[in-house]
Formats: C-alpha cells, structure tokens, sequence
C-alpha cells in the first residue's frame, strides 16, 4: 500500500505543480477544451440520430404494433447512445494527448526543467511523435477493449459480477492510463511501448496508485479537461522515479525506486518543440 500512496502523491504533486505555474495551467487546457467541444459536438449528433440509425437497424420492427415497436428502438436508441458515451469515456484522453501533443510536451520538458538535470527531448519531427502516439495509442485501446469484453462477460458471475468485476476493471483502466500519460516524458526519453509497460508492471501498484483515482475523476468529461494539465506534470515526476531521475532528495521515491527496480537514466537527445514562457 505504501507504493499506492507514492503514485498517488505523484498525482497531487503533478496538481500543486500546474497550480503553481498558471500560465502553463491554463497552457494545458487548451487540448482538453477543443477536445471537449469535439467529443460534445460529436454526442449532440449521436443523440438526434441516434433514432434513426435503430430504425435503420431494425426494419423487421417497421409494422410491429403499439408499444412494441417503441420499446423495442427506445432500448436500443439507449444503448446507442450509451455506448457512444462510453467510447468517449475510455478514448477522450488518448484523443487529448494526440491533440495536444506539442502541448503536453513541453509542459513536461517544463517539469523536467524545474526539477534540475537534464531535459531529455525526443529529437524527432512532430509528425513522427504524432505517429507514435497514435499508434500507442491503439496498442492500448486494444488491450483496454480485450479486458473490457473479458470482465463484461465475468459481469454475469452471480455476486462476483457485481463487486469484484467493477473494481478490477477501474484497476485496469487505471493501470492503461498510467501508460499513456507517463508515454509523454517516456516516449521523449526513447522509452518504446513494450519497455514502458514493463516499467509500469515493475511499480504496479504505484501505477495503480496514480492511476484508478484519475480514472474515477475522469469519468466526468469536463473534470478531465481540469485535471489534465496536472495528470501529465505528475506523470512525469513519476517516469522520472521511473527512470530513476529524481534529484530532489526524496527519500521515499529513491526506497521505492530502489524496490521497483528502476533503471538508471540514459538521457536524451537534444532539440525539439519550445513554446515560449
């Protein structure tokens, strides 16, 4: 448990940061926010067509009588749109850091600034990075949906469905949003994907630690946007602890380190996005 406390100390570390340094707060935001507005543009659509699209799918109802035609479509139109809701759930913050790439990026060579010692930098050109991130990001949508239809189908267990299965499955989409925030100190320090998961499996319960309490708050799309800033600045002063780069004294993260086994830091190459202070 004590692991756990140390992710989360790094989620509330990563908060105070940006609420220290406003105008890389309200820097931050702007990917969340044009995001939102997509994904809100995009649900408004989904609810007026969503009637439609079921009375499309479903022409063998077209001269079922009063009421069963409309409770027929009226569940499906639900489940439409609450499928669609769900999708923007489990994929705002991976569209948000593709979005906000340039962004979180040089919010996180920021930290890496305040915190002293060098500030690795990817070195690559941004389509590069956006492809990357891009396809990382599939990797983890991938693997969040076999887990998701693995523990939908556990849901049916009597009991253990309804206690145990939840719970698992905020651990695991807490453990993969781990993964994609830290991706973006990670990914400038030439971290591939395989490697990070492994750096993760090594601190689980740190990554879960981080991670389940941010899923709980993101699953309110407007507290996604708030929070996203400080998630992506506490990332990095975890992949720091993860890369065993933390210079700043701290003897809990240096005995956690040192149990997680975190490798040694092999720094980075120099030269990529700088937006202005």
């Amino acid at each position: 448990m004590r692991d756990f406390g140390a992710g989360f100390k790094y989620l509330v570390r990563g908060q105070k940061w940006v609420a220290g340094h406003g105008r890389w707060f309200g820097f931050g935001l702007l990917p969340g926010l044009v995001t939102l507005v997509l994904y809100a543009g995009a649900l408004v659509g989904l609810g007026y067509g969503a009637d439609d699209l079921t009375a499309w799918a479903t022409p063998f109802a077209d001269d079922w009588s009063s009421p069963w035609q409309g409770i027929l479509r009226g569940a499906l139109t639900a489940l439409v749109f609450a499928f669609g809701f769900f999708l923007a759930v489990i994929t705002f913050t991976a569209v948000t850091l593709l979005v906000g790439q340039p962004f979180y990026e040089s919010l996180s060579e920021e930290v890496d600034r305040s915190e002293g010692g060098e500030v690795p930098e990817s070195g690559l050109p941004l389509w590069r990075e956006l492809w990357i991130s891009a396809r990382d990001s599939l990797r983890i949508l991938v693997r969040v949906a076999f887990y998701g239809l693995l523990l939908f189908a556990c849901g049916f267990i009597p009991v253990v469905g309804q206690t145990v299965v939840p719970a698992i499955g905020f651990c695991v989409s807490g453990f993969f949003l781990t993964e994609e925030l830290t991706a973006v100190a990670l990914q400038r320090r030439g971290v591939e994907f395989k490697e990070r998961l492994r750096l993760l499996r090594g601190r689980r319960t740190a990554a879960l630690g981080f991670g389940v309490p941010l899923t709980l708050a993101f699953l309110v799309p407007f507290v996604a946007v708030l929070l996203m800033p400080g998630a992506v600045a506490g990332a990095t002063l975890m992949a720091r602890d993860l890369r065993g780069e933390n210079g700043d004294g701290d003897e809990d993260s240096e005995e956690n380190g040192r149990d997680g086994g975190n490798l040694p830091s092999s720094g980075g190459d120099q030269g990529v996005h700088h937006f202005p202070r």
